[in-house]
């Protein structure tokens, strides 16, 4: 078994591209292997900002000789009256190297059985590497020098090694070697003498080439600057990747700036120093602190000057932040609310004035049905937006809702309502917390059903390409608020309410209850069976509260027969019967047991012990079937036992449509 080795350096390349390439790599690695039938036990891949590794282990030498049946001429073409080979019989003879005993007739036309031979891996890999690497997409692909070909950075160097040897590859103007280079302030001419020394040989060049273990080192490293400090480090996900793909040897590096700049909202501190500088938080005593640590690419031991270049930037960055922070509380709140006049929320959808209006109307419908109708859910309606118009939300857009929860706190609004404008955009991601008050959850949905029923309108509906203001997001961040608050509202009503109040007018409620849906069963895809989630939605969105528990309940089922039973109902009955069952019409005991068995089925029962109460009952529908036979000659009698079965089946449609499953 061999190992083989393919690096691709570049200039720093984007580190939003890095992550879709090591998949992108990986993926047309496994299919062309798969492609040509070449074993392999396994494909790394390893990604720095400047160069992108591949590791094939296990790999076979050659792809395997197959067996393949080539059809030829017709038989009176490739032979003549004699039945001898004529020149085309020849001819096929020739060019796939077979005798004429290798030829046989099949359906009128000559055929035979070839042995196509494998190729080396040598070959294959020469053949399809540099196509693999041209075929990665990413955004901003660019142009350099006089090629014509496109790649995310210009490419520097290749190292192509199989085992000890090269394998001679060229990719755009690049051809390959055996020589890698270390990080810039490194060795430059590195030598790869195996692949098996790859990751150790770049170690030594201070490249760590794996992102995995790169990533580790950065939060042990940060961690061990914060315990010197007595203080802890904070990070979210998003900035520990960009930070492990911006770097090839991260060394932290600890910066102070000036404590008064803590007197400004902590969400724009951290949002300078994380989202804007790649800066790590410290805090101490869940306190913010007026240190940082920045993960630098350097090797050496001065950091007087990185330190200081940092410390200057990120005092301009709070500067800003301190002059827009002063000048926007000079007025309250509640003042910003007229300048949504002139912010447009959506072409033909009014300015955010309008949209906050009827949020305002929309929050009061869903509070008054939960029966929570309260001055601060309309007051956190009403100012939900209103941050929008201010200096510190134009220049930090991602902190909309916290400058406005800071802003309202600083106007001495409610504490629910300083809570509700912040909590009224989570859940911020898919895995991040929903809002844990009411006035968050009531103005949250209804802030994110009036976008969701705007872009549908507007026929901008999502698509596998596009998701036009992340309505797949705010889709699920409703479902996701409804469950976890356990709020019991009926959400086709308030989709329906939410389109009528546009301004423009489609029939498109419909087309919003059906991309719901079809969110809410792949958002609960991981937990449960498909074929379950889609058996019980029925109605899903009257109450996503019972659909999850009905769906739970489902779950469990574990009784063939009873299934069996159900199926059997709905295929007997094409359409349901709703004349009333009459027992002066039983022939058989059989039906009546049933009838009193189905009358037995209480369906104010748990959802659990109503599944319980149709197991039960199955022996019973069992005998029904087993004695009676519906189709029976009587008309009267047969439309009578079907009206007992349709009496079953909406028993059985109140957990789920059963013949899903």
């Amino acid at each position: 078994m061999s190992k083989y080795l393919l690096e691709i350096g570049t200039e720093e390349l984007p580190y939003r591209f890095i992550p879709s390439a090591i998949e992108q790599l990986r993926a047309g690695f496994e299919g062309f292997l798969n492609t040509n039938k070449v074993g392999f036990d396994k494909i790394d891949v390893y990604a720095t900002p400047r160069r992108l590794a591949v590791i094939v282990s296990g790999l076979e030498a050659k792809s395997p000789d197959e067996e393949k049946i080539v059809k030829g001429p017709i038989k009176k073409v490739a032979y003549d009256e004699n039945g001898n080979l004529t020149r085309a019989g020849e001819g096929f003879m020739n060019k796939n190297g077979l005798k004429p005993e290798d030829l046989y007739i099949e359906n009128d036309y000559v055929h035979a059985k070839i042995i196509v031979k494998g190729q080396s891996i040598v070959e294959l890999l020469q053949q399809n590497v540099p196509s693999i690497v041209m075929k990665l997409q990413g955004s901003h692909f660019m142009r350099w020098a006089y090629n014509e070909e496109k790649f995310s950075r210009p490419i520097r160097w290749i190292v192509s090694i199989l085992d000890k040897e090269e394998v001679k590859i060229k990719i755009i103007d690049k051809e390959s070697s055996i020589y890698s280079r270390g990080h810039r302030f490194a060795q430059q001419n590195v030598m790869i003498g195996t692949p098996d020394d790859y990751i150790e040989v770049m170690r030594n060049a201070c490249v760590i080439v794996d992102q995995n273990e790169r990533r580790q080192l950065i939060v042990a490293k940060a961690k061990a600057e914060a315990d010197k400090l007595g203080a802890t480090v904070r990070y979210s996900d998003d900035l520990l990747d960009e930070v492990t793909f911006i770097t090839e040897y991260p060394v932290p590096a600890v910066c102070e700036f000036d404590p008064q700049y803590l007197q400004i909202p902590e969400e724009v501190t951290v949002t300078v120093m994380a989202v804007h500088q790649r800066y790590f938080a410290l805090y101490k005593d869940g306190k913010l602190i007026n240190k940082f640590i920045t993960m630098t690419n350097y090797i050496g031991d001065e950091f007087a000057n990185i330190k200081a270049g940092n410390v200057r930037v990120i005092k301009a960055r709070l500067d800003d932040a301190v002059f827009f922070f002063n000048e926007d509380t000079k007025k309250p709140l509640v003042d910003y609310v007229e300048d949504l006049k002139g912010v447009t929320f959506q072409k033909g959808m009014g300015s955010v004035y309008d949209k906050t209006q009827r949020i305002v109307e929309l929050s009061n419908s869903i509070a008054k049905d939960l029966g929570v109708v309260s001055p601060t859910i309309e007051r956190t309606a009403l100012l939900c937006k209103a941050d929008l118009t201010t200096s510190l939300v134009f220049e930090f857009t991602e902190l909309q809702g916290f400058i406005g929860a800071d802003y309202a706190r600083v106007a001495k609004e409610d504490n629910k309502v300083v809570e509700g404008i912040k909590e009224h955009y989570f859940p911020l991601n898919a895995e991040s917390e929903t809002a844990k008050g009411i006035e968050g959850q009531i103005v949250g949905i209804a802030d994110k059903l009036d976008t969701i029923c705007a872009v549908f309108v507007d026929g901008k509906k999502p698509t596998g390409s596009s998701d036009p203001l992340g309505v797949r997001r705010a889709a699920l961040g409703v479902m996701r608020t409804v469950l976890d608050a356990g709020l019991k509202i009926d959400l086709e009503k308030y989709i329906e309410q939410s389109v009528k109040l546009l301004p423009i007018q489609k029939d498109c409620v419909e087309e919003v209850k059906e991309f719901f849906v079809q969110r809410l069963v792949i958002m609960l895809a991981e937990k449960y069976k498909k074929n379950v989630l889609e058996a019980c939605a029925n109605a899903p969105l009257k109450d996503l509260l019972d659909y999850v528990e009905r769906v739970k309940v489902v779950s469990t089922l574990d009784s063939p027969q009873m299934l069996e039973s159900a199926n059997r109902v709905i295929r007997i009955l094409k359409e349901d019967v709703t004349t009333p069952v009459d027992e002066k019409l039983f022939k058989e005991q059989a039906e009546g047991m049933l009838y009193q068995a189905i009358k037995s089925v209480d369906e104010k029962l748990s959802y659990s012990e109503y599944l319980k109460s149709l197991e039960n009952i199955n022996p019973t529908v069992e005998k029904f079937f087993a004695d009676v036979l519906v189709m029976d000659k009587d008309e009267n009698v047969k439309k009578n036992r079907q009206a007992l079965l349709s009496l079953l089946k909406k028993k059985y449609e109140v957990l789920a449509d059963f013949s899903k499953l």
